[in-house]
């Protein structure tokens, strides 16, 4: 019992931070692009996320009831009081958050935007996702000298 629901909260809640502090210190090493902007974490990520949905059939969750989540904020309640369910979405949060945090680090590369300015976007994408990147695009704004909305 070593893959426990709580272990891996703990192993993804941790082992996701080194991969921030890359695309915070260093994102322009071969290192950064290898782990970070490749396909390797995705495919972790989505193995643990694969993992916890099997485990979850295993213990009989009824597995129908996350489609109710879109109908009430109770029934959104309900789902998140399932322990499963709510490891999924944590592992959801993360990965989502580290790629909209990759894409950030390597547009900010592409226009020439010092690390010393994208850290506050990036810190604030790690936490609360589109509120770092509405940061981000202001600061791009001034960079880019446009405003792109299909970027």
């Amino acid at each position: 019992e070593y893959l426990t629901f709580e272990n891996i909260y703990i192993y993804s809640s941790f082992g996701i931070l080194p991969f921030w502090l890359l695309l915070i210190a260093i994102p322009n090493s071969k290192f950064t692009q290898f782990f970070v902007n490749s396909i390797i974490l995705p495919l972790i990520l989505s193995a643990t996320y694969i993992y916890v949905i099997y485990q979850s059939i295993l213990l009989g969750e009824p597995f129908v009831d996350i489609f109710k989540l879109y109908l009430s904020i109770d029934n959104l309640y309900t789902v998140f009081s399932t322990e499963a369910f709510l490891l999924i979405f944590w592992i959801h949060f993360i990965a989502l958050n580290l790629f909209l945090g990759s894409w950030v680090s390597r547009d900010a590369i592409k226009y020439n935007i010092s690390r010393k300015i994208v850290f506050f976007p990036l810190i604030l994408i790690y936490f609360f996702g589109p509120v770092g990147l509405t940061f981000y695009w202001l600061f791009r704004i001034f960079y880019s000298k446009k405003i792109g909305l299909l970027d």
